[in-house]
């Protein structure tokens, strides 16, 4: 688990491609400095497993399906990466709850500056959008950032100095592509609410809006 706090930027120093999948090698050093063999270590929001760890970098493997779901895939030696190592249970929450694992990806569709800010709207598929809500938490790139604004067609997140100084996202602008990874809490309560639909029919949950609404949420 991850807080979306990045703690450093890597530098891709080379992937070795396979038919469908791909081993990764990463220069970085703070991030080092407590990685050992078998850690979940955070790549631009994607969930790896290091396989390789020296004092200035490590190595993971990337599986056909991460490569399928997310931007990972065009990576080049040379890339600038955000890294977050794995959530220790005695350090501060600063984020929101991250779990690594990417539900899709975004276009960069406009970058503007606002004085000290810097607006980015990206427009993303209606199967991630419908989970997004204004003023609530997202994932970009691995990044815990704050809805700013809902479109029909995507949202828009704005973003502070101190953050694009110390990720990869100041970077980025129109044509882009970036990782997603929404909520957890609204898909849990989808799949509560969806639960016996199809193929559970007949073990459908008894939570609806009525139920709600007179318990009190």
């Amino acid at each position: 688990m991850f807080t979306g706090i990045i703690e450093e930027i890597g530098t891709v120093d080379s992937i070795q491609r396979g038919s469908v999948s791909a081993v990764i090698h990463i220069r970085c050093r703070r991030i080092c400095e407590d990685l050992h063999l078998g850690d979940s270590i955070a790549v631009n929001g994607v969930c790896l497993t290091a396989s390789a760890v020296e004092k200035n970098g490590f190595s993971a493997d990337i599986m056909h399906e991460t490569l399928t779901r997310s931007s990972l895939a065009a990576l080049r030696a040379g890339s600038h990466v955000n890294l977050e190592r794995a959530m220790a249970a005695g350090g501060r929450f600063g984020g929101h709850i991250v779990s690594g694992h990417i539900d899709g990806t975004g276009i960069i569709q406009k970058k503007t500056a606002d004085e000290n800010a810097v607006w980015y709207r990206i427009s993303c598929k209606d199967k991630l959008l419908k989970y997004i809500v204004e003023k609530g938490s997202i994932a970009i790139d691995g990044i815990s950032l704050t809805v700013a604004e809902l479109f029909t067609d995507g949202f828009s997140v704005s973003i502070i100095p101190h953050t694009l100084s110390q990720t990869i996202l100041g970077e980025k602008g129109p044509g882009n592509t970036v990782n997603l990874e929404n909520d957890c809490i609204g898909k849990y309560v989808e799949r509560l609410l969806t639960f016996g639909d199809g193929q559970n029919a007949g073990t459908k949950s008894r939570i609806t809006e009525e139920f709600l609404r007179q318990n009190g949420f």
